[in-house]
């Protein structure tokens, strides 16, 4: 059972980390978008408005897609004042509790609140409330139930990591997936 579990942590991981590269590269088109928009109004005097909504959206897009990436990498906001230096078991009881007391329930209230939102979007084919803006924003509100998968997603694996972990089976666990050492925690090894 516990290898598995262990499979679909890995598996979650992959998608994960395959969708956060690809969407991390987001970051450079919406520079690129922006700075052709600032050339264009401040040198020539112009602006396409569907290209100010271009890189607006392209950051939300990119945001969203990323977020499970971000949990996997453990680049969130963290108060780690006694996470940081707690054992790999603490750190496991305190994940678990915190993905199944607070991380599903929050992304059940997005999934419930924006799936009618997301919906209402795509009935009505909507585009840029802006005239002359970009078309498809039911696409870019789809995203916020990617969010919610990917991050739902990740969510599970840690739960899966601190099961693991808590039945002293971290040699299931991938060397990029699991706790720092208290040492390695507080660079003092």
């Amino acid at each position: 059972m516990l290898t598995i579990l262990a499979a679909m942590m890995r598996s979650i991981n992959t998608v994960n980390k395959a969708v956060g590269n690809i969407f991390a590269w987001l970051s450079v088109a919406v520079v690129l978008v922006c700075f052709a928009v600032v050339v264009e109004r401040y040198f020539f005097s112009t602006t396409r408005l569907w290209m100010q909504d271009l890189y607006v959206w392209l950051n939300g897009v990119m945001f969203t897609a990323v977020a499970g990436f971000a949990l996997f990498r453990e680049d969130h906001v963290r108060v780690d004042i006694f996470y940081r230096p707690a054992a790999p078991k603490k750190k496991a009881i305190a994940d678990l509790v915190g993905v199944c007391f607070f991380l599903f329930p929050f992304m059940f209230a997005v999934y419930f609140i924006g799936m009618p939102y997301v919906q209402r979007s795509w009935r009505l084919m909507e585009n840029s409330a802006n005239v002359g803006g970009m078309p498809g924003l039911y696409v870019l509100k789809t995203f916020i139930l990617v969010f919610v998968a990917l991050v739902a997603l990740q969510g599970l694996a840690m739960a899966i990591r601190s099961i693991l972990v808590l039945a002293k089976r971290e040699d299931l666990i991938p060397q990029d997936f699991r706790y720092p050492t208290i040492a390695q925690a507080t660079g003092k090894e």
